[in-house]
């Protein structure tokens, strides 16, 4: 059974900038709700139930057609989920540090323009879905959108660190402003847990 993990610091821990009712809703309804249909649809295909999430949606082809978008819908909230709780932290940095800041510079230009081309992408990104910073099979970074709660990962893609742009993830608090949320967002990230992902 795929479980729910527990919030790494309290509902309040990243107030003001992600209020605490809303983290108790993001992490207590929306994504148990994931982990919930994703069991619900595992239990019908038993012999799915050794594979990770991720494995999961590593490979959507290879999952029974009867479940095959609800693995990828709530398989794909659970999964970014979970990394979206560590990749927030209450004692953020307020930029990379090491390998992962060389790779943005490289990449992008400078932290700023990294920063400024995160926003944009995830402005832009119609309806619900997700902002990215991921890396391809060469090792190279880029910033992809995906769509409802589709994950990188099904794409070949690695994604270091992600931001929830569904208006559950800020809307209490941002109402329909997505761009001051995603401008606040930085003061929350858990740059080291980004330096970890982008090491692996």
């Amino acid at each position: 059974m795929y479980t729910l993990p527990e919030l790494p610091y309290g509902y309040d821990a990243l107030d003001p900038y992600i209020d605490e009712e809303t983290m108790k809703l993001h992490h207590d309804k929306h994504h148990a709700a994931y982990v919930k249909n994703l069991n619900d649809a595992i239990e019908k295909h038993p012999e799915l139930a050794e594979k990770t999430a991720e494995e999961l949606l590593l490979d959507l082809n290879s999952i029974p057609e009867d479940i095959r978008m609800t693995v990828r819908n709530n398989g794909g909230g659970h999964v970014n989920h979970s990394m979206f709780w560590q990749i927030m932290s209450p004692k953020s940095d307020s930029e990379p540090k090491g390998e992962l800041a060389d790779a943005i510079s490289t990449s992008f230009g400078s932290f700023a323009d990294f920063q400024k081309k995160f926003e944009e992408t995830g402005l832009k990104r119609f309806g619900s879905g997700w902002v990215w910073l991921v890396k391809d099979k060469e090792g190279k970074l880029d910033i992809v959108s995906t769509a409802n709660q589709d994950n990188p990962i099904s794409d070949g893609l690695f994604p270091i660190m992600g931001n929830d742009v569904w208006e559950h993830a800020y809307y209490l608090k941002y109402k329909n402003m997505r761009a001051d949320y995603l401008k606040a967002w930085w003061s929350v990230v858990n740059w080291s847990e980004a330096e970890n992902r982008f090491e692996k």
